[in-house]
């Protein structure tokens, strides 16, 4: 996390420059995609190497410094990310669906409502016809879906377990 920090702050400063030094920023990039753990990181630093180099050449294209900008942006935007402050259970577990949830998902029905007998009965038409061996779907992912409509539609008569 410190390296990324001080790879953050270098790079911001780089980015900031007027006139940016290419051939240091691309020493510090090419730093960034051999030492970097996380590989949207290491993917971004390498993709933004060739423009890099582009820009530092002896008599680079017209746009190349446009370029290269726009690429260490892309960087920085990930770095940005990594070095963020996060509040909450972010990146833990979700938590597991109830079946009706899981039904209503398999439908493309809304959750945290009541539901209507033809809203049910029209989200389970548009799945079906992707979701019936005659339109390219499986049997087993068609038994599911019917089974989804009937639970939805007669919530009484469903088994418990």
């Amino acid at each position: 996390m410190d390296q990324q920090l001080n790879w953050k702050l270098a790079v911001e400063r780089c980015y900031s420059a007027k006139a940016p030094d290419w051939h240091e920023i691309v020493r510090l990039v090419a730093a960034i995609a051999a030492g970097g753990e996380n590989p949207t990181l290491r993917l971004a630093s390498m993709h933004a190497m060739p423009s890099l180099r582009n820009a530092s050449a002896r008599w680079p294209d017209r746009n190349a410094g446009e370029i290269a900008r726009r690429r260490l942006g892309i960087v920085l935007e990930v770095l940005n990310r990594l070095t963020a402050p996060q509040f909450g259970k972010r990146g833990g577990e979700p938590k597991p669906l109830t079946t009706d949830e899981r039904y209503r998902r398999l439908l493309g029905l809304p959750s945290g409502r009541s539901l209507a007998a033809p809203e049910i009965h029209r989200a389970f038409k548009r799945a079906a016809k992707t979701a019936h061996p005659d339109g390219g779907g499986s049997a087993q992912a068609f038994l599911e879906l019917a089974a989804a409509r009937d639970a939805l539609m007669h919530p009484d008569n469903r088994k418990s377990g």
